[in-house]
Parts: structure tokens; sequence; C-alpha cells
């Protein structure tokens, strides 16, 4: 395995990404502490923050009742995902046109792979990134830098000197300055491997660097401890390809949207969200799972299904999945959270029918009459067609949800 001795890497995280891109669409909201919330009124999280507001002590996932304890003028804003994904798109392009982006990890991070000539100068380029996101997309969204011999070690750069910052990890001044990185902060360490490695004795950044290899691939009990080994000495580490395992959604209720007729309804929405982006991708599924979080308690079952893509398959199943789950219930119940999710995936070129279910024509004729209504909707770029009722919650964003590992689509909001 190669080991670089000089930088190869940049990794980029913007600072506050949803609420600076609300700051530099709204001057009443620059300089003042601000909290983006799934939705207006009622009892919710902050979901970002402004560095205003960080600096009072809000963070993110506080309640805000919480927020407004710790800071009283804090300014709320409902989220505009297809603002930010809009955004999102323009930093990137930016970004693509002074080093080429080798690869989007989240809707606020993005990682590029370094020319000879990039190299040389790392502090110049990351200037003229800044200044070409501060002249041609506004000064008031602004991002962090890490540079390292790999991806790895660039992404905890990065955090290291933070809004607006710049960390430069030369392959000769290592390990010392990620000696000094808590353990907490090392991507890959969770909650529950943090304990793991505690009855270890692995307490600390040091610790872990001078772990051998194969001690943390079988702490972790896979691959991935091993080749976090590799990437903190600075080799060069390939990611491993992923494979697409399933498809879901899943939302908060709006505080008078949690009755069950409501929630169902949702639930639809998000299923039918699911499975347009399943058949944009070329899969159909095998399987259904809906899940629901009640006040007390949570509800969740998975259902096989012969092997389909079609709307009118996937919501005749999730009706006998809701009639199951409204059994013993009462019409009082009040839901917080629905999810669906569609998995055991297959590509379409690979399907297999289930010859005990002989309902190929059927399926055949509800699968055209889907492609008939997915051609309306994206020819309108809106849901103008749908099977059954079409009423989106307040606040929208029904499957447009802007999550740690996916950006959505301009149809994701249509």
């Amino acid at each position: 395995m190669r080991k670089p001795d000089t930088i190869e890497h940049l990794y980029l995280d913007f600072d506050g990404f949803f609420a600076s891109v609300e700051q530099q669409l709204n001057p009443r909201l620059r300089g003042r502490p601000i909290g983006i919330v799934p939705y207006e009124g009622g009892k919710t999280c902050i979901i970002a923050c402004s560095r205003e507001a960080k600096a009072a002590g809000v963070k993110n996932i506080m309640m805000v009742d919480e927020a407004r304890r710790v800071c009283p003028d804090l300014v709320l804003i409902p989220q505009q995902p297809a603002m930010y994904r809009r955004a999102h798109n323009a930093l990137v392009a930016e970004i693509d046109s002074v080093v080429p982006v080798d690869v989007v990890k989240s809707i606020d991070e993005l990682a590029c792979r370094l020319d000879e000539g990039q190299r040389q100068d790392p502090e110049d380029l990351s200037a003229r990134i800044k200044a070409g996101i501060a002249e041609n997309i506004g000064p008031h969204i602004t991002c962090s830098i890490g540079f390292a011999a790999n991806r790895h070690l660039a992404k905890i750069a990065c955090a290291i000197d933070k809004p607006n910052g710049l960390t430069i990890w030369h392959p000769a001044d290592m390990p010392a300055p990620l000696l000094a990185v808590p353990m907490d902060d090392i991507p890959g360490v969770g909650n529950r491997m943090k304990v793991r490695l505690g009855t270890a004795r692995i307490l600390n950044t040091e610790d872990l660097y001078n772990t051998q290899p194969k001690q943390l691939r079988a702490l972790w009990r896979s691959v991935t401890g091993e080749r976090l080994w590799y990437a903190l000495h600075g080799y060069s580490i390939t990611a491993l390809p992923t494979e697409r395992g399933m498809y879901g959604h899943a939302r908060v209720l709006p505080p008078d949207q949690r009755g069950i007729a409501d929630a169902e309804q949702i639930a639809r929405l998000l299923l039918t969200k699911a499975a347009r982006r399943m058949r944009r991708a070329g899969f159909y599924c095998a399987g259904l799972w809906l899940w629901l979080r009640f006040h007390e308690s949570g509800w969740s079952v998975q259902h096989k299904l012969p092997v389909v893509h079609d709307d009118k398959a996937l919501l005749s199943a999730l009706s006998m999945l809701w009639a199951d789950m409204k059994r013993g219930r009462s019409n009082r119940t009040r839901v917080l959270r629905v999810g669906v999710t569609l998995f055991d995936l297959s590509p379409a070129g690979q399907r297999q029918l289930d010859w005990l279910e002989n309902d190929d024509l059927d399926r055949q004729r509800w699968e055209r009459i889907g492609t008939a209504i997915d051609g309306l909707n994206g020819r309108y770029a809106a849901t103008v067609v749908s099977i059954g009722p079409w009423a989106p919650p307040k606040g929208g964003n029904v499957g447009g949800k802007i999550s740690f590992t996916r950006i959505p689509s301009a149809e994701d909001f249509w």
C-alpha cells in the first residue's frame, strides 16, 4: 500500500450551511443568531444554526424551548431544502472551476484529489476557492478546508479551524497534530465503538494510533477497523464501492397532523416519493418496511412483495400494513414520526417474476400506467397526476429532506 510523502487531498466543509444560505439570501438575518427548524410553529428542534447562534450556546438537534432559554434573541427559520440544493449545486460548480471535485460527500462537504501543481501551494489554492465563492456566490457562505495525504486525514484537519479556516497537515509533520485531536472527532469512532475501544484500554487518539491494524480489525469486527488504521497512518486509501440497498423516506409530523388519518396520508406520499426515486434509478423491490414512532413506543413491520416498482402494488401493500397497525389502537393515537423503506432491490434488467403470483399481465398494465404518470409529472415538473390524493403537509418538502448522505434531486420536490 502506497504512503504519500506530500499532501494529495483537499476536504471542504461549509460553515453552518443551511443558516449561512439563509443569511446570504436575506440581509436582515446577517449577524443575527438564527436557527433552522423543520417547520413553523409547535415544539420542534434546531436542525442547523448560524455561527452567531453557536457562539451563544445553541447547538444542532437542541429543542427550540431550550435554545430560546440559551439565546433569547434566536430567530427561527423554517427549512428550505429546495433552496439549499440549489445553493449546493452552484457552490460545487464554482469550486469545480478552481479544482476538480473528486467526490461530493454530503450537502455541505466535498473532497478534491490534487494534482502535482495544486499540491505546491495549498494556501493559494484555498484562497482562490474562498475568493471565488465570495465573489460569485456570496460572502456570507464560508467554508473550512483541510489538506492532508489522504481524504480521511483531510476531513479531520478540516474541522480543526472553524469557521472559515484552513489546516494543512504535511506528511512530514505527522502524527503530532493528529494525536492532539479528541478521539470523539475521529470519523468512524462513534459512541458504541468508543465504549468497545475503552474495554481494550484504547482511551485516546494516541492509543488508537499506536494500536496494531489487526487489533483494530478485530475490535471493529470487520476490515473497516484495519482500513482506519492505514488512513490514520497516512496511507493512500481507496474508498470501497457501495451498492444501493434500499430507498426510503421518513418525516417528523407537524403537531396538527399527528392523527392516524393524517399520518397515513403522509406515509402514502413518502412511499410514492421513494418509489419514484427507485424507478428513476432502474430498480425493483421485493420488500416494504413501515415504521412509526408514538409518544411512548414504536411500531414497525416488514412485508415481502413480489418483485415490483409500481405505485399501485406498493400503495396496496401499505394499506394492508396500515390496517394491521391500527388494530387495537384508538383513533386518538398520536403519531410523532412515520417512515417507509423499500428493500431487497434488484436491477430492472435482472427482475425475476414469481411464477406462483401469475400476475405479470396485470403488473405490466400498472407499470405502463406508472410510466405515463411519471412522464406527465416530469413534463410539468410537479405532481399533476397521482394514484390517490396528493395533499402535502404544512411546510411541504415530503421526500425532499436533506440527509447526511443524500442530496435531493429536483424531482424529489415535485
